[in-house]
């Protein structure tokens, strides 16, 4: 039995890279880099705790396969997250049972969303029936993967999986001006559309956000009570361009309480 954590590492992509979608073994596999074995326990480091995460939710069959394999029943894993390498890595020890392979679930088709120019409303009881403000061609089939943007791809679609039930809640994105960000955003609101119809998904601009607080913040116009519930009665709130709210006091105020309820 081979003791070269390059070679037991190597021999575990082999494998894994067999049983899983080639998409999925670029973006999550590809880039570990096996650090050392000692004792039968492989130490694995990774680039991210959502990484981590996936990995484990998804893929801990094939990996537990693969690494039995190479290293006996007795075989065990140890991630080490190193999101920054000028700061300190953390150890995670990882119990890797025998199970059957998991061959990764192929994105379902989206449905046809209609866009309505502004959904705020004064709720009833109930559950809400609003207008998402979602663009349909913003899916994730339209989505143009990359290096630069597969992490965030894979975070967004494994969050509209499983809304509010990842470490990634709330999930911010972030980059230059261009580059996706409300494609993916909406992506994601289309996805949980698609797969959670019975769940509220708003999408909306901080620019309309603020509008919207101080039209119910005037007198004889709205009342910021009903603003601020309508709010907090959403599933799943997409906020584009949140830095708009930079400077505006009084409406990250109120935007903080929706947020802390949600």
């Amino acid at each position: 039995m081979t003791t070269d954590h390059n070679k037991v590492w190597s021999n575990c992509l082999e494998i894994i890279k067999a049983n899983i979608a080639e998409e999925a073994f670029k973006t999550f596999f590809q880039p570990i880099i096996p650090v050392r074995l000692e004792n039968n326990v492989l130490i694995i480091q990774l680039s991210s705790h959502f990484i981590r995460e996936y990995i484990e939710d998804k893929y801990l069959d094939i990996l537990s396969k693969a690494l039995k394999t190479e290293l006996g029943s007795s075989a065990k894993l140890e991630y080490q997250i190193v999101v920054d390498q000028s700061r300190p890595s953390h150890l995670y020890m990882v119990n890797v049972p025998t199970a059957n392979v998991n061959k990764e679930n192929s994105p379902i088709p989206l449905p046809n969303l209609k866009t309505v120019p502004n959904p705020y409303v004064t709720p009833g009881l109930g559950k809400l029936k609003i207008d998402s403000q979602l663009n349909e061609e913003y899916s994730f089939d339209n989505f143009i993967e990359g290096d630069c943007n597969r992490l965030a791809r894979s975070a967004g679609f494994a969050i509209a999986q499983n809304p509010g039930k990842t470490a990634f809640n709330p999930f911010f994105i972030h980059s230059k001006t261009g580059l996706g960000k409300s494609h993916l955003c909406q992506a994601i609101g289309l996805e949980v559309k698609n797969r959670f119809p019975e769940k509220t998904v708003l999408y909306v601009s901080a620019e309309q956000f603020m509008h919207q607080f101080v039209e119910a913040s005037t007198p004889g116009k709205g009342n910021q009570a009903d603003f601020i519930n309508f709010y907090q009665m959403i599933d799943v709130l997409i906020v584009d361009d949140i830095q708009c709210l930079s400077g505006r006091v009084k409406t990250q105020d109120v935007f903080f309480h929706i947020f802390n309820h949600l």
